[in-house]
């Protein structure tokens, strides 16, 4: 069964929410999992590709755009806007509005929420729809 935790953010700065992804792969993947990052666009996409290098000093997270992975077959994090390769079913960090269509076939999945209405509405939709596949999300609040 999938476990799905909600982490609510504060404010609603979008990149916070990058900054966070970016903090949670990193310590998914020091525990052993690897993670699939999905985004709603590709600019999202490189934006997070550039962040996971730069978002705290001296951080190494090996990724690579899922599109850039037969270039790249060591990376731990693979950041997309498709559905996951099969061996990457282990961790979701969902950024993106919707819910995946394979969400099912994932053992975790985080969902990253902030203070912005639509992402705010995005969220709730997203939690209702868990609750309705008989899910029991948890919840975070991030100070």
């Amino acid at each position: 069964m999938t476990r799905v935790d909600f982490y609510v953010l504060p404010g609603a700065d979008a990149s916070a929410r990058r900054v966070f992804a970016c903090r949670l792969a990193e310590k998914a993947w020091k525990a052993g999992h690897k993670i699939f990052i999905r985004v709603n666009d590709a600019a999202e996409a490189g934006i997070l590709d550039e962040l996971l290098w730069t978002f705290r000093q001296g951080s190494f997270v090996p990724h690579s755009l899922a599109e850039n992975r037969d270039n790249d077959p060591l990376a731990a994090v693979l950041i997309g806007t498709g559905a996951a390769p099969e061996d990457f079913h282990d961790f979701l960090i969902n950024l993106a509005p919707d819910v995946p269509e394979d969400w099912a076939h994932y053992r975790r999945l985080a969902e990253i929420v902030d203070q912005d209405e639509a992402v705010r509405q995005a969220g709730r939709q997203k939690y209702r729809f868990y609750q309705s596949q008989g899910l029991e999300p948890a919840t975070h609040k991030i100070d």
